[in-house]
């Protein structure tokens, strides 16, 4: 993302996961101590989904602009990362991986995703919440409600949660997110005209997802 991007080679249990990782004023010494950890989770692999895509990056640059360290990963199969794909199964548990190992002590933690991603990170902000580990905030956007069984999120993320979706998306229709979230009585904010990949829209996108950690600080 920036010359400040380091590259991690991370731990999972197919083996290694490539990982990209972006500090907050990494170019300026002596800044403060980043508010915690987001973890980002990129669309389908099997559709050229990698931690490159254009909306994981977007996702990323609100989350440093805010203060955060931000960490993107290619799931099992994808560039570096070793292993096939598991239909979700396996990237939920990598995705949790790659929280225990870039985790510094008890930082706060963000657990995000997109389309795909979404439902994986929506896997692991569920398996967090019953271990008893409090998410500081969950950023799903996209999510593939129509594809998967995406889980709940916990009642307790409920306030620290953003879901955010195309109006026009035509590979997740609005409506089946509106139908996952509707029994939960989760909101959803909606991107006027907007397709599954903001095409034109990546700052609003960007914006919106600012002014999320903004309010929760």
């Amino acid at each position: 993302m920036n010359a400040h991007t380091q590259s991690l080679t991370l731990q999972g249990e197919a083996g290694a996961i490539e990982a990209l990782l972006d500090r907050p004023g990494a170019s300026q010494p002596g800044s403060q101590a980043a508010r915690g950890l987001a973890v980002i989770a990129h669309p389908h692999p099997l559709f050229g989904g990698a931690m490159s895509n254009k909306v994981v990056q977007t996702l990323a640059r609100a989350f440093v602009q805010c203060g955060w360290r931000a960490l993107r990963f290619n799931f099992r199969g994808v560039g570096a990362s070793a292993g096939v794909h598991d239909e979700g199964r396996g990237e939920a548990r990598d995705m949790l991986a790659v929280i225990s190992q870039a985790r510094e002590g008890g930082e706060a933690l963000a657990v995000v995703g997109f389309s795909f991603g979404a439902f994986v990170a929506a896997q692991a902000a569920a398996s967090l919440a019953q271990a008893g580990d409090e998410l500081a905030a969950l950023v799903l956007v996209g999510t593939a409600a129509s594809r998967f069984a995406v889980p709940p999120v916990p009642q307790s993320l409920h306030e620290k949660t953003l879901v955010l979706h195309g109006e026009a998306d035509d590979t997740v229709p609005l409506a089946a997110v509106l139908d996952w979230a509707r029994p939960q009585s989760l909101p959803v904010t909606v991107i006027p005209g907007g397709g599954h990949f903001f095409h034109g829209q990546l700052p609003l996108l960007k914006g919106l997802a600012a002014r999320h950690l903004r309010s929760l600080a």
